[in-house]
């Protein structure tokens, strides 16, 4: 199996400008691009969707999946502290009997 070809973000957006705003057809796009047809028509998608954000590279977060993860860091870090105040309340509460 071959290795996974990688594209550019400018090389997505400039396919996806080929079928919008060109009026290439998406079969002729994807031959002229050597990309398969579904390969080409989830860019499509993809750019639809989120037009500012589509295809961030590889390694960048989109801004609500680097807010998801910073939220996901921060419930971590307030359960360990949750966790430290229930063993020193049970701790103390010992103490006291």
């Amino acid at each position: 199996m071959g290795t996974r070809r990688q594209f550019s973000r400018e090389f997505k957006l400039e396919a996806v400008r080929l079928v919008k705003d060109r009026g290439v057809t998406l079969p002729q796009a994807a031959r002229d691009l050597d990309v398969h047809e579904n390969v080409l028509r989830k860019w499509i998608r993809e750019a639809m969707a989120d037009p500012q954000e589509a295809f961030p590279g590889k390694g960048v977060m989109k801004p609500e999946q680097a807010e998801i993860e910073c939220l996901r860091k921060e419930v971590t870090k307030l359960k360990m502290e949750r966790d430290i105040l229930k063993k020193a309340a049970a701790y103390f509460a010992k103490d006291s009997l």
